[in-house]
C-alpha cells in the first residue's frame, strides 16, 4: 500500500496527490467524473479538492457544480469515511469573500451539496483583506468547534497575512492553519519559493499546490507545432512558446524515458519532493488521464535527476 503523507501538524494521513475537482461539472459530466473518482480511489488516493466556486464560470452554472457530483458519488458509492474531502470559500457568487456571516453560510452550503456533516480541509479560497484576519480565524475556528470543519488551510494569501493569521490563532489558542495551497509548478516556482514557503516551512505547513501540472503542459502534449482541443490550450501558449518551457519539456522526456514513466508524472514527483510539499493536485477528465497522477506516488527520483529538473526550471 503506498505511503500517506501527514498533513502538516495535522491528524490527516493524505494520499501523495490530491485529486483536483475543478473539472467535475464543466469538462467532465457526472459519469466521467464518477469513473474518475472510482479510479482514483481504486489505486488507493484519498484526498479530494475541490472549492464552492466551482465551475460558476461556465455559462448556465451557478457554482457549487463540482461539490454535487462529489457529494453525489460519495452517496452512490458510500466512500464517506475512505476519503478527505476539501473544499474553499470565498469565490462562490452567492458567498463572496470572507465576512464571518459568509464564511458560515457558505461552509452549510458546501455541507449540503456535498451531502456530508464534515469538511476534512476547508481553505480560503482567496484572502479578502477587508476582513481582518482576526474575523476570518474566529469564524473558521468556530466551524471547527461546531465540528463542521476538521482543519483549516489557506490559499492566495500574502505571507504577511499568513503569518498575522497564524499568530492570532496561536496568541488565542484557536484554529491554526495546517496547509497552504500555493500555485506551483516546474514553470511557476517564484508563485511560491521564497517568502510565501519560507513562512510556510517556519510554521509547519503542508504545502498542496494547484496548477501542479501548468493547466496541462508538463503532460507534454502542448508543444511548438501541435493543435490540442482543450479548454485549456490557450492558458499554455505562455509555457509552450517560452525558452524555459521548452528546457524543462526536454529535461521531463529524458527522466521520463529513463524510467519508462509519463511526463506528468515525472513532474508532480519532482513537486512532491519540494520542500514543504504534502501532495500535488491535479485533476483528470477522463479515466485514461487517472495512471499517470496516482503513479507518482510510486516514482522515485534520483538527486541528480531533480537537480537537472530543478536547473532546467531555473
Amino acid at each position: 500500500m503506498t505511503s500517506l503523507r501527514k498533513l502538516g501538524s495535522s491528524d490527516l494521513q493524505v494520499f501523495p496527490l490530491a485529486l483536483g475537482g475543478n473539472v467535475f461539472g464543466w469538462t467532465a459530466d457526472e459519469a466521467q467524473s464518477f469513473a474518475v473518482l472510482d479510479a482514483y480511489v481504486a489505486a488507493g488516493g484519498n484526498f479530494i479538492d475541490t472549492a464552492d466556486g466551482y465551475s460558476a464560470w461556465v455559462p448556465g452554472n451557478e457554482g457549487g457544480e463540482s461539490e454535487t457530483v462529489i457529494g453525489k458519488w460519495l452517496a452512490s458509492r458510500s466512500r464517506r469515511d475512505d476519503v478527505l474531502i476539501a473544499t474553499k470559500v470565498s469565490t462562490h457568487p452567492s458567498y463572496k469573500g470572507l465576512a464571518p456571516a459568509n464564511i458560515k453560510a457558505a461552509a452549510e452550503a458546501s455541507l449540503r451539496r456535498l451531502g456530508t456533516d464534515r469538511i476534512d480541509l476547508y481553505y480560503t479560497h482567496f484572502d479578502d483583506e477587508t476582513v481582518p484576519v482576526e474575523d476570518i480565524i474566529t469564524a473558521l475556528d468556530q466551524l471547527v468547534k461546531e465540528g463542521k470543519v476538521r482543519e483549516i488551510a489557506a490559499s492566495n494569501i500574502s505571507p504577511a497575512r499568513l503569518q498575522a493569521s497564524l499568530d492570532f490563532s496561536e496568541r488565542e489558542g484557536l484554529a491554526r492553519y495546517v496547509a497552504l495551497q500555493p500555485h506551483y509548478n516546474l514553470v511557476s516556482r517564484d508563485t511560491y519559493e521564497g517568502e510565501l514557503q519560507d513562512t510556510a516551512a517556519r510554521a509547519g505547513l503542508a504545502a498542496v499546490p494547484y496548477f501542479a501540472l501548468a493547466s496541462g503542459f508538463l503532460t507534454g502534449k502542448y508543444r511548438p507545432g501541435a493543435t490540442v482541443e482543450s479548454a485549456r490550450a490557450e492558458s499554455v501558449s505562455k509555457y509552450r512558446d517560452s525558452e524555459r518551457g521548452q528546457k524543462v519539456l526536454a529535461a521531463l522526456d529524458k527522466v521520463a524515458e529513463e524510467h519508462d514513466a509519463q511526463i506528468a508524472t515525472v513532474a508532480l514527483a519532482w513537486l512532491a519532493s519540494r520542500p514543504t510539499v504534502a501532495a500535488p493536485i491535479a485533476s483528470a477528465r477522463t479515466v485514461e488521464q487517472v495512471p499517470a497522477l496516482v503513479a507518482v506516488a510510486d516514482l522515485s527520483l534520483t538527486e541528480q535527476e531533480l537537480a537537472g529538473l530543478t536547473e532546467a526550471s531555473a
